[in-house]
């Protein structure tokens, strides 16, 4: 089996060949800011990184042979987790829908490709609006707004998977906490195959991360929202892109954040340790979904590589459950995997409607 992996983001479009397991081909395609200025809306991009996309494979002799093309899903209603067909429902969500992300060209991309290759399909496959969650889970204290969950879906899926295949177990199995530390921290509980917990990790629940808010006190957001002072994008932005980190200490880089406090930077350190904090509540929250009863706590993303996070939120959490740090992402391999047992009939091909 061949397979056509596309994986748009804000800056960057990266594209994977495989072969059965085997990845042929990885790339990462950046986009300067004066590519993207160019384009008015996240949709007007859809032609200049397809092209992009069939540059690369005619540049190191791919040929448009392929069993499927998967694109990283978009941010349609929320589904169920799973791997998804794309077809004409999708397509319309996907042009209409209320938040525009790059990752709302994958679907798209992969799905315009693979009609011109005979007998080739086009998939998504766990994108961040998978919703399993309880409905005890949905409900919040003011009945004017439900709890939705917008995460992590492919990646924690994905680590959850190589997890129980490493304790020779099934993930349907499992009972586990994930956390995914990235750029934006989302953590969920699966439960035996389903995420019936997560928080929305994309605009303003949970710990604050490198570049989102998190959870904030809602009078004192209330206020700022009326005080005049801010516009309703300016507010958003605080909430995510430039909070966190981001606001607290001007960077996201945790890198130079971590060297600066090693350097004797106090008010870092307390940031930092701030955001250990909430992870570590936020984990521990999870826990009672449980009632406890945890197999183990799995940590992602780029910031598990953090040998200063990493240390501090394992001594604060490792109580609960045994611990496994897997990081950085693969979300290339991820979809690429999800297609091939979509194709196998290893995985059922769910219908979006």
């Amino acid at each position: 089996m061949k397979i056509l992996v596309i994986n748009p983001g804000s800056t960057s479009t990266k594209i994977a060949v495989y072969e059965n397991e085997t990845p042929l081909l990885v790339r990462n395609i950046r986009h300067s800011v004066e590519d993207l200025s160019a384009f008015p809306q996240v949709m007007d991009q859809f032609e200049f990184r397809k092209n992009l996309v069939l540059k690369e494979l005619d540049d190191n002799a791919i040929d448009l042979q392929f069993d499927a093309v998967i694109g990283r899903g978009g941010l349609v209603k929320p589904i169920p987790g799973g791997v998804y067909e794309v077809n004409e429902a999708m397509k319309h969500d996907t042009l209409h829908a209320m938040r525009m992300h790059a990752c709302n060209l994958g679907g798209l991309i992969a799905d315009e490709i693979a009609a011109t290759i005979p007998g080739c399909r086009s998939f998504i496959a766990d994108p961040g609006v998978v919703d399993e969650l309880e409905e005890v889970a949905r409900i919040s204290g003011s009945p004017l707004m439900n709890r939705i969950t917008i995460w992590h879906a492919l990646n924690q899926r994905a680590i959850a998977r190589r997890f129980a295949k490493e304790q020779n177990k099934r993930y349907e199995d499992l009972n586990l906490v994930i956390c995914h530390l990235g750029g934006g921290i989302s953590v969920a509980v699966h439960h035996h195959g389903r995420a019936i917990d997560a928080n929305n990790a994309l605009d303003g629940e949970g710990p604050f991360s490198p570049e989102r808010a998190g959870t904030l006190p809602a009078g004192q957001l209330i206020d700022l929202c009326f005080s005049g002072k801010h516009t309703q994008d300016e507010l958003k932005k605080r909430i995510s892109g430039r909070a966190g980190l981001a606001a607290h200490l001007g960077s996201t880089d945790m890198m130079q954040i971590e060297d600066n406090i090693e350097k004797g930077d106090t008010h870092a350190a307390l940031i930092l340790d701030a955001m250990v904090y909430n992870i570590a509540k936020t984990i521990g929250g999870a826990a009672t979904v449980l009632y406890g009863k945890i197999d183990a706590i799995l940590l992602t993303g780029g910031i598990a590589r953090s040998e200063y996070v990493i240390p501090r939120l394992t001594e604060r959490i490792s109580f609960l459950a045994p611990i496994y740090v897997y990081p950085g992402e693969d979300e290339m391999e991820a979809l690429a995997l999800n297609a091939l047992g979509a194709l196998r009939g290893d995985l059922a091909i769910q219908v979006y409607s």
